[in-house]
């Protein structure tokens, strides 16, 4: 029996991560990404303490909004600044932070839910 989600056509699946980037949809991306359902942003953030509102602008711009964020945070879990969840929050994005390949498996699972899902994944 196929257990396989059916995911609509033209949605960014991430496949594989690790070497310092990952597999999308077919595409290797070197580095660090931002991941919505129909695309995918080079980011460059590579680590937690660079994260700033700035580098998430394109969550808060994105159409349709995004529902929830899942914040890989690298190699293992890591916080994440007080004042940049609370920017979020305003925007009405819910923020989950997790490790870098839990939040991939994670975006898969809700992106198959067709959830308006985004990933900000630092590179491991």
């Amino acid at each position: 029996m196929d257990i396989t989600p059916l995911i609509p056509a033209g949605r960014q699946i991430i496949k594989s991560y690790g070497d310092g980037g990952f597999r999308i949809s077919g595409t290797r991306h070197d580095g660090s990404v931002l991941i919505f359902p129909v695309q995918t942003l080079l980011w460059p953030v590579v680590d937690v303490e660079a994260m700033t509102e700035e580098a998430l602008a394109a969550v808060a711009l994105a159409e349709p909004k995004v529902e929830i964020l899942l914040l890989g945070t690298g190699a293992r879990l890591r916080t994440i600044p007080a004042a940049l969840r609370r920017s979020l929050r305003g925007l009405g994005v819910g923020l989950d932070v997790m490790d870098t390949g839990a939040a991939c498996r994670t975006y898969n699972v809700l992106l198959a839910e067709d959830r308006r899902v985004a990933a900000a994944l630092i590179a491991v």
